[in-house]
This record gives C-alpha cells, structure tokens and sequence, in this order.
C-alpha cells in the first residue's frame, strides 16, 4: 500500500515554521547574548530563564537529526536486548507498556560495539560507527505522552 501526503506548500511551511522559527530566534539572540542569564538573581525571579552553561562549549558545529518518521531507535542506535528475550512470545505483564501489547518483535539487524566508548551501532550504520566516538547518542529521552507526534512538540 502506497501511502501518500498531499501537502500543499503553505501546509507544509504551516507545519514547519515553529520549528524553522526557533532556530532563527535562536541565531538572533545568540549573537546578541541574550540566550543567557544576565546574572543568577534572574534566575531566582525566573526559574524557566536560560543558564548559562556549566562548561564552555566544545563543539564548533551541530548537525541535528530529526527524523519523524525515520528508522527506529530499535533498529539504529539503541539495541533492547529484553525484544530478543521475549522474540515471537507476549510480553509478560510485570513489564508495564503504555497499551496492550503483542508479541515482542525485536530488530532484524544486528549490532556491534564500536570505538572506545563501546557504543552499540546497528549494522545500517556501519560506516557512521565508525566515527561513534566523534557523536553524541542520547538514550534518555523522556515523555509525558507516549504516542509519537503530541511528543514532538
């Protein structure tokens, strides 16, 4: 079945802007330092106000992947052991899920430790593993709301 989005331009700029206006405000501001707390009694009156980072930056550039509706994380750079345990049974009921759950299905690919940091690399991205250690891999996103788009935003 061949799904297709009929997204007009102005629908497709609609859906975009909040993301694309962000980073704008975020160059404007930043070249003005108004990212940052002008001093830490702000932070008393504001606690949602910007901090100042703990270190300086290290990195020169920022290459930011968002792939709403890309390959999964099971499939990429976060391997669940458990989905093999449980591969092709129910998922036992002392593992809590968000909503009745079937048989667990675990990625087709396999993984491999890479670089020093030993971080597990899906055999999609053999070549991206090999500079593992020049990239950050966040494991610990959280949200509120387990389906996918309302966590977007």
């Amino acid at each position: 079945m061949h799904n297709r989005l009929d997204l007009s331009r102005r629908s497709l700029l609609t859906r975009s802007a909040l993301g694309i206006g962000s980073l704008a405000l975020a160059g404007v501001l930043g070249d003005d330092d108004r990212l940052f707390a002008a001093d830490e009694s702000q932070i008393m009156t504001d606690p949602l106000a910007v901090r100042a980072p703990h270190f300086p930056g290290k990195a020169k550039r920022v290459i930011h992947f968002f792939l709403n509706g890309g390959p999964s994380h099971v499939d990429t750079f976060d391997p669940k052991p458990s989905l093999l345990k449980y591969a092709g049974r129910r998922i036992p009921q002392t593992l809590t899920t968000e909503r009745k759950t079937g048989a667990a299905f675990p990625s087709p690919f396999k993984f491999r430790q890479y670089g020093q940091s030993g971080i597990e690399v899906s055999e999609l991205f053999a070549k991206t593993a090999e500079h593992i250690d020049d990239i950050a891999v966040i494991r610990s996103m959280y949200a509120q709301v387990p389906n996918h788009e309302p966590s977007l935003m």
